[in-house]
């Protein structure tokens, strides 16, 4: 992991409830699981940016468009 470094992040009691539970259930630390969740929701994050760049040159459809062909294929 590195050098951690140390971050305040307020929860709502709720939430931190659920993560003690779950870190005890899974013998993880609560820093644990906050890393786990924000690593996977920045991958989310960058999955999203390669696909939206790739598909950045698609010609764009009129909304209209699109609805016609839908009910001309029996789509809707």
């Amino acid at each position: 992991m590195g050098t951690a470094r140390r971050a305040t992040v307020y929860l709502d009691p709720e939430l931190h409830r659920a993560l003690r539970v779950k870190a005890a259930e899974t013998d993880k630390t609560i820093s644990d699981l906050v890393n786990e969740a924000v690593r996977r929701n920045l991958a989310e994050d960058a999955e999203d940016l390669v696909v939206y760049r790739a598909r950045a040159k698609e010609p764009s459809l009129k909304f209209e468009t699109v609805l016609k062909g839908m009910r001309r294929r029996g789509k809707l």
